[in-house]
């Protein structure tokens, strides 16, 4: 039903992921496989909406308006058994931008903020480029399961100028779906030690089954920050939602975001939101299965070519974490072999943190006649270096 296996070139169109590649890389039309965005078209409820605004012909400052909200209403009752009041969306135009209005909103400079590393690179550098201070509480990888450290994270919890906390979830990239249980268990012990999450959960639509559990709903006091640029593949369209229930902590929100410059939304990812929320579930039900398709496929390759690789489990997101520690090869000379010889354009384990190291993340939301290509690259280069 959907052009799930069509390949659209988005070259010229200043596209990340395709205007990195080397000449050599666009001459041979390899698709890189790093940046989270995605290589499928756009629901078609969502690009008829943006065609509509565009033809539209004004294009003027927008803000969020009934219709708006109550399509976030509708999306995160639907896919998240999840009650949001108008009041508690602040809307701002990208979740790393919540996160660095947060790190200002309730920390002060020197103070302390928690994440949970390999963790997404934009969370220490929001923390470091505003002053303040990361503790690591990283992460327990058990046999290719991520789990919380949570003697660590109680330790860390208690250092004095511990503020916030700023969670991953469902975590990229180590692909793992908090259950209500370790959320619960993360509220209890930063409540006692009054520190603030923030929860990014930008992911949280690309669950099969419904799995997650919103932080909100073990901490009704959170910072929740949703995007549908994820779910339905328009990060360019630049719109993002802060969800707080606190009073006090919503203003505190606001009056940052004020302070460095926010106002109004972008006119064509309010159509995009509106189309989406109001109708996109079919889209995503369909691509959800593609997805996993899309996992098998580079499941079965890995397991009969490089049965010593493990691939962490790909719960709640569209990004594979792949460890390859056992093949006893250095990192560059992996990332070397990846990107000169297999034609693999991937996101080195390190950008993540220390954690990461001996790991590659990659990103399989792309047609499968595309990845089946890049699959056989890679088999091709391996079998020529002997590996």
């Amino acid at each position: 039903m959907f052009a799930f296996d069509t390949l659209i070139d988005r070259s010229q169109t200043g596209a990340v992921k395709w205007e990195r590649r080397t000449e050599a890389e666009k001459r041979a039309g390899i698709v890189a496989m790093s940046v989270a965005d995605m290589e499928f078209g756009v629901a078609p409820c969502v690009r008829e909406a943006v065609v509509r605004a565009a033809e539209h012909g004004v294009y003027g400052y927008t803000d969020p308006n009934e219709r708006y909200f109550a399509a976030v209403k509708r999306w995160m009752a639907l896919r998240h058994g999840w009650d949001v009041r108008a009041e508690d969306v602040t809307c701002i135009h990208g979740v790393v931008p919540a996160i660095a209005v947060c790190v200002r909103a309730f920390t002060q400079p020197g103070d302390g903020v928690i994440i949970q590393p390999p963790v997404y690179p934009p969370f220490r550098q929001m923390i470091e480029s505003n002053g303040r201070r990361v503790l690591n509480n990283a992460l327990i990888n058990e046999n290719g399961r991520y789990r919380m450290d949570y003697e660590d994270l109680e330790r860390k919890a208690a250092d004095p100028r511990a503020r916030l906390m700023v969670l991953c979830s469902p975590h990229n990239p180590v692909g793992r779906v908090w259950t209500r249980e370790e959320l619960a268990r993360v509220h209890e012990i930063c409540k006692r030690h009054g520190v603030t999450v923030a929860s990014d959960e930008i992911h949280f639509d690309l669950v099969a089954g419904g799995a997650h559990t919103v932080y909100a709903d073990v901490d009704p006091d959170a910072i929740v920050l949703t995007a549908p640029s994820k779910t339905f593949n328009v990060p360019g369209l630049q719109l993002a939602n802060a969800i707080i229930r606190n009073v006090a902590r919503r203003n505190a929100f606001r009056e940052e975001l004020m302070a460095c410059g926010g106002s109004n939304i972008s006119y064509f990812g309010y159509a995009a939101t509106c189309a989406a929320y109001e109708g996109g579930e079919e889209w995503l039900d369909a691509l959800l299965d593609y997805l996993r398709g899309n996992e098998a496929l580079v499941r079965d390759f890995m397991a009969r070519r490089f049965p010593q690789v493990r691939i962490s489990p790909m719960e709640g997101t569209y990004l594979l974490w792949i460890d390859y520690r056992a093949l006893g090869v250095p990192d560059a000379e992996v990332n070397q072999f990846l990107r000169q010889d297999a034609g693999w354009i991937v996101n080195a384990g390190e950008m993540f943190g220390a954690e990461g190291r001996g790991f590659v993340r990659v990103n399989i939301a792309l047609p499968r006649p595309e990845l089946q290509k890049a699959l056989d690259r890679l088999a091709a280069a391996a079998q020529k270096m002997g590996y």
